[in-house]
């Protein structure tokens, strides 16, 4: 959306590569929320904050019903009203968009099961397969260089946009549907036609690490019951053991799922603050978290939103040491507004603040250790010296 002092974000950067923060308890939009799991590109440049836009909510209802009665799109005449307004993270989705991101959140996706990411080269790979899924079965690897994606050549893309390729365009790009890929590994080099299908996702992996130390990844987002599987890994890690809470690339979820997690290593106490049209509110942990061992956080340009929730949190409450890159810097609270026609607009209402009072929006969060190369290295070694496994 048009911002005072930003570019117009393009639609697809709403729908594909940002989960929105949603504090009305339900759903958010975006990233790969699954439609495919998100990978890891480029960070994208810190934005210089806009003053909240101040929406009429009657006004878009309005025009949506008035575009519905003469046959037109309702959801395209209140994303016009959206983007006059100057609201840049609002957007609007029509209801089939909409159910497909509640799904998500449930813990489940339509794609191909893989995880895209920049090799060293500068060209796209595979980093990550979801076992059982279309691409495992059809054997492609890690590591396995995508080239095209339905006969467009990728090269030189953006990873975000490519994610956006697979995924396909909403309702054609369903379960069942196929995508062509062209791959390359070494000098061979082959297409491969695959079908979409309705996956589940992978929000939490756990792994041991040297010396005890537990390395637990929330993926793509904090979609339901994530929150709670990184508590119970906490609580399962060896008595002593570290934990290294890796949240790269995380574009945010349900700020519930955040807070539950952020729980897993405080004993009540205050995550974060945030206004709502000027009301000011507060998000607590549970009591009964884990407070003694050592915990560190890492972080990069993809971590956004719920995930700086979470990052904050716990850098301020001096519960984890932050090593990696700036975090994005999404700090903006969005509810929805059902539209007469089934669609959904969702409007910038206030923003959220770290419990020190940091204004993570167009900011983000300067981790405690700046690292570009090596981060998950770096990180454990940080770790050890925290006297995790000790």
């Amino acid at each position: 959306m048009l911002g005072p002092e930003s570019p117009k974000v393009p639609r697809g950067l709403r729908h594909g590569a940002v989960l929105t923060l949603v504090f009305a308890g339900a759903l958010v939009t975006g990233s790969a929320t699954g439609l495919l799991p998100s990978g890891e590109g480029e960070p994208p440049e810190p934005r210089v904050r806009a003053a909240a836009a101040t929406v009429d909510r009657d006004e878009i209802a309005r025009a949506a019903a008035e575009a519905a009665a003469d046959g037109k799109s309702g959801a395209k005449a209140a994303e016009e009203v959206v983007s006059r307004s100057g609201d840049r993270w609002g957007a609007v989705y029509d209801k089939g968009e909409y159910e497909e991101f509640a799904r998500a959140l449930d813990g489940s996706y339509t794609g191909v099961g893989l995880w895209a990411r920049r090799g060293a080269d500068g060209r796209v790979e595979v980093a990550r397969l979801q076992r059982g899924g279309p691409a495992d079965r059809a054997g492609i690897r890690v590591g396995d260089q995508l080239r095209t994606v339905d006969g467009a050549r990728i090269d030189g893309r953006p990873v975000s946009e490519v994610v956006r390729l697979l995924r396909g365009d909403g309702r054609s790009a369903g379960a069942g549907s196929s995508v062509v890929l062209g791959l390359q590994r070494g000098d061979h080099a082959w297409s491969r036609t695959l079908q979409r299908a309705r996956l589940a996702t992978e929000a939490v992996t756990v792994r041991r690490l040297d010396g005890q130390a537990v390395l637990i990844k929330v993926s793509a987002a904090f979609t339901k019951g994530a929150g709670e599987r990184v508590r119970q890994a906490v609580r399962s890690a060896p008595e002593g053991a570290g934990v290294l809470l890796d949240l790269r690339g995380n574009s945010g979820g349900l700020v519930s799922e955040a807070v539950t997690a952020a729980s897993a290593f405080l004993d009540g106490g205050l995550v974060a603050t945030y206004d709502v049209r000027g009301e000011q509110k507060a998000l607590y942990a549970r009591p009964g978290g884990d407070t003694e061992r050592p915990v560190v956080a890492l972080v990069d340009g993809g971590t956004m939103s719920a995930a700086e929730l979470v990052t904050g949190a716990l850098k301020d409450r001096g519960r984890a040491v932050t090593v990696g890159a700036r975090t994005f810097g999404k700090g903006s609270v969005q509810m929805p507004e059902r539209l007469p026609d089934g669609s959904v607009a969702e409007l910038t209402v206030g923003h959220y603040r770290t419990p020190s009072g940091h204004d993570v929006d167009g900011r983000g969060i300067t981790p405690d250790l700046a690292v570009s190369e090596r981060a998950e290295e770096r990180a454990q070694t940080v770790l050890s010296g925290l006297g995790a496994g000790s």
